[in-house]
């Protein structure tokens, strides 16, 4: 329901839906496209929702290995969800549920399940109707006691494994009243040698589509330019809808700035008025625009940030980038992400790290690169270079101060050293028994008390916070007597669990069982992540320097491991 009383708006009108899809290639954007979307729709007064539909046949995304899939997303309810999922959170500002991503896994294995039950006694189990019937369940659970639900089908139409969605959507719109639903088709217009926008991919991505029995309302170009009106006539005579309805989404300096331009292209209007909700919308000057301003602030100069991990792609650590962004918004600075790949600090290599401002050992899976993220803890507690550690990161720097500060030679942690001597990370008990591997872990949120008078009470301001996690290991209770009266203190716990540590006598030392990066919103940004790039202005001064974002280097990743974190 609309935020502000002055809306009128009548909920008996039910919800609407807004399908998005794909075509000529994926990775175009229909995700950032579909939450511009719903950001402008919330910014008019509306509460909206979304869906993402992942046509694999993984359950869910816990044991994909980032360099396929990008990283995992760990919703509040414990959820291992794609990365898209972290996108809708960050533009809808809202907090979602396993229901809102569908994947092919989890519809087969309920409707298998059922079919074990006696459920479908009598009856031949098909594609259509029971596993059909059962995305559209989903979809109008997931949407309930919203206005718009926005639901992504993942993939590029003309995929084998997303014709049963789009069988569930055709269906779904022969179910609704036909002003209730809105299909949108996202599309590549690429240009040709001479500079000409070429209309060609689009046309034959929407044949496709319509020979699937749906008709797109709206069409959005990808181009790295605002599409000419020219090619929004033609786009809008080959696919048979009002030139009004074909939409730029150009290239933007930031994916926050995507919202802002299709305002600007009339997006959000259009599918208030195809809705029927124009008349009920916020009036325009009555919107909310903290958006715009929180992300289009001025920039005084920028900070250069270490991100020491193992997989040389963006989307393995999506929300680590983000949070560092919305810490760079809060603060007032660019925040340019340095990574540098672990492996190679172990080998001496730590020159990476002296032209950086700050250092961040982020969470992973398996031995590889595990001595070179503690030796990036090393090099910051030692030189006084502002840290911060997720997951795993908190437990190597615990692994490196048993090491080099309380002379535990080998200590490690036993997941990685089944025979080290000093197991300071061990198995939470109640793993022992664990089998299975997809969604068994520590996971979700989880509240942390926090000590008073240290810099984690500082950061959060209270006496407790609530983060999510994703881990199977822990900080052993058998070594808790060893770190008392050390610089080195953990100044959160769970219960007899170690959830946060920090250093004494250092300008930034934080590390974190949790991960905070999942919780980050522009506006809102991570205490862990504010703390540290405020930190390293302090640092340097009160003023950032100039600097251009790069990679510190490069790394291939041949592991077949699947866990992103612990």
């Amino acid at each position: 329901m609309p935020t502000e009383p002055d809306t009128h708006y009548d909920p008996s009108l039910g919800n609407k839906f807004i399908f998005v899809t794909g075509g000529v290639m994926s990775g175009l954007g229909k995700g950032i496209t579909a939450a511009s979307t719903g950001r402008l729709l919330k910014n008019a007064g509306f509460d909206v929702t979304a869906v993402k539909i992942d046509p694999y046949l993984n359950v869910d995304a816990g044991t994909m290995n980032p360099y396929q899939h990008g990283e995992v997303y760990v919703l509040e309810d414990g959820g291992e969800v794609d990365l898209d999922l972290g996108n809708y959170e960050r533009f809808l500002d809202i907090d979602m549920t396993s229901d809102h991503n569908i994947t092919t896994g989890k519809t087969y294995q309920h409707v298998i399940e059922k079919e074990r039950a006696g459920d479908y006694l009598g009856k031949t189990v098909q594609i259509i109707p029971h596993i059909t019937d059962d995305i559209k369940r989903r979809i109008r659970e997931a949407a309930e006691g919203t206005d718009v639900c926005i639901i992504e089908v993942g993939g590029t139409v003309g995929d084998i494994e997303g014709m049963p969605y789009l069988e569930a959507l055709r269906q779904f719109a022969h179910e609704e009243d036909e002003e209730d639903i809105l299909f949108t088709h996202v599309t590549l217009v690429p240009y040709s040698k001479n500079g000409e926008q070429k209309t060609k991919p689009t046309q034959h991505s929407v044949k496709e589509v319509r020979s699937i029995g749906l008709q797109p309302d709206v069409i959005v170009g990808r181009c790295e330019d605002k599409l000419d009106p020219e090619t929004k006539e033609k786009i809008a005579l080959f696919c048979d809808i009002p030139t009004e309805a074909v939409f730029s989404n150009p290239d933007v300096e930031d994916v926050y700035h995507v919202p802002l331009m299709v305002e600007e292209e009339g997006l959000d209007q259009y599918v208030l008025e195809h809705f029927g909700l124009a008349e009920e919308a916020l009036p325009e000057g009555e919107r909310a625009n903290d958006w715009r301003e929180i992300v289009t602030t001025e920039k005084d100069g920028a900070v250069d940030i270490a991100l020491v991990g193992k997989y040389d792609l963006t989307d393995a650590y999506m929300s680590i980038h983000e949070s560092l962004k919305h810490a760079g918004f809060e603060v007032g600075v660019d925040v340019n992400v340095h990574w540098v790949p672990a492996g190679e600090l172990a080998d001496g290599h730590e020159d990476q790290l002296e032209s950086v401002d700050g250092v961040i050992v982020p969470g992973g899976f398996g031995m590889r690169g595990t001595e070179g993220k503690i030796e990036a803890v090393r090099y910051a507690r030692e030189n006084d270079v502002p840290f911060l550690g997720l997951c795993l990161g908190f437990q190597m720097a615990v692994v490196e101060y048993a090491r080099n500060v309380l002379g535990y030679e080998n200590a490690h942690s036993a997941e990685m050293d089944e025979e080290t001597p000093h197991p300071v990370i061990d198995i939470l008990p109640e793993q022992y028994e664990v089998e299975d591997m997809g969604g068994t872990m520590r996971l979700g949120g989880h509240t942390t008390v926090i000590e008073p008078e240290t810099l984690a009470y500082e950061i959060y301001g209270d006496t407790s916070c609530s983060e999510r996690h994703r881990h199977r290991y822990e900080v052993n209770p058998e070594y808790f007597e060893d770190f008392e009266d050390e610089p080195l203190t953990f100044s959160g716990t769970a219960g007899n669990r170690m959830e946060i540590l920090e250093l004494e006598n250092h300008p930034y030392f934080l590390g974190t069982q949790f991960h905070p990066e999942y919780t980050s919103r522009p506006g809102q940004p991570s205490p862990p992540f504010l703390g540290l790039v405020e930190a390293v202005v302090d640092e340097s001064g009160g003023s950032a320097s100039t600097g251009t974002e790069h990679d510190a280097g490069s790394d291939t990743d041949t592991d077949t491991e699947t866990e992103v974190t612990h």
